[in-house]
């Protein structure tokens, strides 16, 4: 269901549990079957709303020269945790980086979080830039140097 189509779903949903009979809405005046369909039709609409299954975070992953990228991510609006997980998020992802790429190490240059305000509530955010590393074999001893 399209998120236009999510308020219009809810006020349909809110007016067929309105009784006509003047007494309170969803319970009385209204058949079992029909108090069934308004309950499974808030069900429906707390989940989409909620979707407890999508993940907390949403990452999004820009990357600005061979060994540097920009990670982004935003938090659900509506959750019921994880509101600590951003850097646990941003190095799991920079190892990934590390790993496909073949390099040995990753440096994070930046990092910084915060909250930015919406219409309907605000939502974290956090933001990274994550360099992979390549690193020269060390040679502790001086024997690779062409100095004699």
């Amino acid at each position: 269901m399209s998120k236009r189509l999510l308020p219009l779903a809810i006020a349909l949903l809110l007016l067929a549990g309105c009784s006509t009979n003047g007494t309170t809405p969803f319970t009385v005046g209204l058949n079992t079957s029909m108090k069934w369909n308004v309950a499974l039709g808030a069900a429906a609409a707390i989940y989409l709303i909620y979707d407890p299954l999508a993940p907390n975070w949403e990452l999004e992953e820009a990357k600005l020269s061979d060994d540097t990228y920009r990670l982004s991510m935003k938090m659900k609006r509506f959750h019921t945790g994880g509101a600590g997980e951003a850097l646990q998020i941003l190095k799991r992802r920079a190892v990934q980086l590390r790993e496909e790429g073949g390099h040995s190490a990753y440096e994070i240059l930046e990092y910084t979080e915060g909250v930015e305000s919406r219409t309907l509530g605000a939502q974290r955010v956090a933001e990274g830039l994550v360099r992979v590393v390549r690193r020269a074999p060390a040679d502790s001893f001086g024997l690779s140097a062409n100095t004699y």
